[in-house]
């Protein structure tokens, strides 16, 4: 029996730094096969999460906006049209005929959102739009080990999504027993990336800038961020004032198989169904820009302690050890 890790299971080792400023590093990466981004941090493809506002910001700090599936058509056509030439629409596997549109119309490429994206339909789908559109970028996913990277990569994805289970509002583990630790779930699909050279998208299980930094010293090109996204002021959750003397405002998060979303998008928890997401209210943490240059900065320090003027060099150097939760308690502020 393998054993496998969470973020919290692993620390990186300090190496040698000859990098004068935590300015310096350049934090430009690949989103997809032929696409580079300027910073690794897009926003989870979820309807509480990407909306035009948080859209603005993205592209302002030279990331892409990828529109959640979940929108009439109609409104997923003003979104194609409005961000022509910049913005990623997603479809499921019932659906690549209006995925097929929205390419028509200018989407760059297309997110195929399946649960368990290790399939055979997810293989005829992405076989099929990257025969009708091979300029267009297909990024798929979710997997969780390298087998099911390998499988996508092999069946034309440009990009691939792991992570199955890590997202606060997702309990497919709890629900169903199976899922990966999201570091062990990154760092395996990167071994085969490596020599794929097809990026990896960590999607989910990431709570602070910590995090960003492991997860791409471990292999992927970009991570996917949902709840602190949806926390923000410019995400597309449904927001409401807190009640009491405090004051500010919370808003909703919830994950796509939750009974909360299902009922608003089918009307009903779907028959023979086990909801595999919940929701919940939280407090808006500020704006997107604030997160985005939070996580950033970590990051930049982090490159610093890596020796890496770049993800890549990161990725080189990272030593990883294994820690243990005393570990995690000897790290943070400890006032008493």
């Amino acid at each position: 029996m393998k054993r496998a890790y969470s973020f919290d299971d692993v620390a990186l080792v300090p190496q040698f730094n000859n990098i004068p400023s935590r300015t310096e590093p350049i934090l430009e990466t690949w989103l997809t096969r032929d696409r580079k981004m300027a910073i690794p941090l897009l926003a989870s493809n979820m309807d509480t999460v990407i909306g035009d506002s948080l859209a603005d910001v993205l592209l302002q700090n030279g990331s892409f906006p990828i529109f959640h599936r979940f929108a009439d058509f109609s409104v997923q056509e003003q979104w194609v049209k409005k961000y022509a030439q910049r913005c990623y629409i997603s479809c499921g596997i019932h659906k690549i005929n209006e995925a097929e549109k929205l390419l028509e119309l200018g989407a760059l490429g297309v997110c195929i959102d399946i649960a368990h994206g290790h399939s055979t339909v997810m293989f005829k789908a992405i076989e099929r739009l990257k025969k009708a559109y091979p300029n267009k970028d297909v990024i798929a996913g979710n997997v969780c080990t390298a087998m099911a990277y390998h499988d996508l990569v092999n069946a034309g994805a440009d990009a691939v999504k792991v992570g199955i289970g890590p997202g606060s509002a997702c309990t497919t583990r709890m629900v169903t027993g199976f899922g990966v630790p999201q570091f062990s779930a990154i760092y395996e699909c990167a071994r085969i990336a490596e020599k794929l050279r097809i990026p990896l998208i960590a999607d989910g299980g990431i709570r602070d800038s910590r995090d960003v930094v492991i997860a791409l010293a471990a292999g992927a090109s970009t991570v996917m961020i949902g709840k602190l996204f949806a926390l923000t002021e410019e995400s597309a959750a449904q927001k409401r004032p807190v009640e009491g003397s405090n004051g500010g405002v919370e808003a909703k998060y919830r994950g796509q198989a939750s009974s909360d979303f299902q009922n608003d998008y089918y009307g009903a928890v779907k028959k023979s169904i086990v909801p595999e997401g919940v929701d919940f209210w939280a407090q808006i943490s500020g704006k997107a820009q604030d997160l985005i240059d939070n996580l950033l900065g970590g990051l930049r320090s982090g490159l610093t302690y890596g020796g890496a003027r770049n993800i890549k060099e990161l990725q080189r150097k990272a030593e990883f050890i294994e820690v243990t939760e005393a570990y995690i308690h000897e790290s943070k502020p400890r006032f008493k």
